[in-house]
């Protein structure tokens, strides 16, 4: 898939708030940093590496998450040292796209100068575990859910396989009961896969309920497809098992790579979902090669009384029609139409999340003030399709503003991602 969306969220409450001396000199310091340097002591896992690794890492690599290895002890992660220092200094690890002259981001996973020069220590003097006493306490992960819920809803259950056709298994679309008999203030949300390894996303929204909605039922467009998997331009599509479903746009909230649950929490905010609705989920599956069965769940926490703030989330996506959205062969730099967003309420800005795929090079998010003064808010100079990133903001943004989002694409042999530079590319939803 080669789509362009944004994803913005608001915060709406009441008002604005709603949501040769110089020889001597450089002798006599060459001398003291040596003397610094044989007197300090040793850099150690326990007191030094660890607070980092807790801080910035262990959200993935703790077992059961994203990463191919756990980092909760100096005996799983000592074996990594060489590769820790490599990924840091080249600023590879933690994933962080943010260019930092643009917007503050409370967020941002990015280590300091210091923070990676210790680590750098570390791995190059022996990766030395340290005195057990000056460990911090370890913090206890929740099992399976990065949320605590309230409530948990069940979700649909879908097979996996191995090796579809074309390597491709369709969006899928499936509504699922809430069960909720009340209005209900939602705090945070989670979709948890039993198998992310197969996910590339999941995401969820809600509608009031429909007489004939049939619960659990997959939805989904059958394409014609290339060899490659690419869909081929001017077919239309037939539809499985029996009729459309839903939209399969990106939901209002999302399971990613990098953005496994939506906390409204730290803004004093919640989400309104009336009594009696629905969810309508998009399942986008990515096999691996092993055949799966995938039991989803949907993790809730709710709010006791009326929130100080309501939380709101929408996306926008450049134009789709393949007369416009078109990336020529062989360009590296193609511009993407843009996607606008008005607001015709004060807000408070609080969440960006830039999504495209393997050829996405860059986007960056402007907002133009009802006075004509513009500020670049976000710039992802260079955009990763392997972390689906979400950046958390706090800007009020007055009745009357324009949000304005512009993206690159590589299309070119630079691309390391590219699968063929040679081909024209359009809208679609497969990777």
């Amino acid at each position: 898939m080669f789509q362009f969306e944004t994803c913005g969220q608001v915060n709406y409450g009441e008002g604005a708030h709603m949501i040769s001396t110089f020889c001597t000199l450089g002798w006599m310091s060459a001398i003291a940093a040596m003397a610094a340097d044989v007197s300090s002591p040793p850099v150690t896992f326990n007191k030094d590496v660890l607070p980092i690794v807790q801080k910035n890492c262990q959200t993935c690599h703790r077992p059961g998450q994203i990463a191919p290895m756990s980092f909760l002890s100096c005996q799983e992660t000592r074996p990594w040292a060489k590769a820790m220092k490599a990924s840091v200094t080249l600023r590879k690890m933690p994933p962080w796209f943010a260019d930092p002259q643009y917007g503050h981001f409370s967020n941002d996973r990015s280590l300091k100068a210091r923070e990676i020069d210790t680590i750098a220590k570390w791995a190059d003097t022996g990766a030395l575990e340290g005195d057990p006493k000056d460990a911090p306490s370890s913090i206890q992960w929740p099992e399976g859910w990065q949320i605590q819920p309230d409530i948990i809803v069940k979700g649909p259950t879908t097979d996996v396989p191995a090796h579809p056709k074309n390597n491709v298994v369709e969006w899928i679309t499936v509504t699922v009961p809430t069960g909720f008999t009340a209005d209900t203030w939602i705090t945070s949300v989670q979709i948890k896969p039993q198998h992310p390894a197969v996910v590339h996303h999941m995401c969820l929204g809600f509608n009031p309920h429909s007489p004939d909605v049939k619960y659990f039922e997959p939805l989904w467009q059958v394409k014609e497809r290339a060899a490659d998997g690419s869909a081929i331009p001017g077919n239309a599509p037939t539809f499985g098992p029996a009729r459309p479903g839903p939209s399969t746009s990106m939901g209002e909230d999302c399971y990613l790579p990098g953005n496994v649950a939506a906390d409204y929490r730290q803004f004093q905010a919640a989400k309104l979902v009336p009594a009696g609705s629905d969810i309508t989920l998009n399942l986008h599956y990515q096999p691996n090669g092993t055949a799966v069965t995938d039991q989803l769940q949907i993790g809730f926490t709710v709010a006791k009384e009326p929130p100080l703030r309501r939380y709101l989330s929408f996306s926008t996506s450049a134009p789709q029609d393949p007369k416009i959205f078109a990336i020529p062969p062989n360009d590296r730099n193609w511009q993407s139409p843009s996607a606008e967003v008005t607001f015709n309420e004060d807000v408070e800005l609080v969440f960006m999340m830039p999504h495209m795929r393997f050829r996405g090079k860059d986007m960056t998010y402007t907002l133009q003030y009802p006075d004509g003064r513009k500020e670049i808010v976000l710039n992802v100079p260079h955009y990763d399709f392997n972390w689906q990133l979400g950046y958390a903001t706090s800007i009020q943004v007055p009745k009357g503003s324009n949000l304005h989002v512009d993206a690159h694409f590589d299309n070119s042999r630079d691309n390391k991602f590219n699968p063929n530079p040679n081909k024209t590319v359009f809208y679609g939803e497969m990777t």
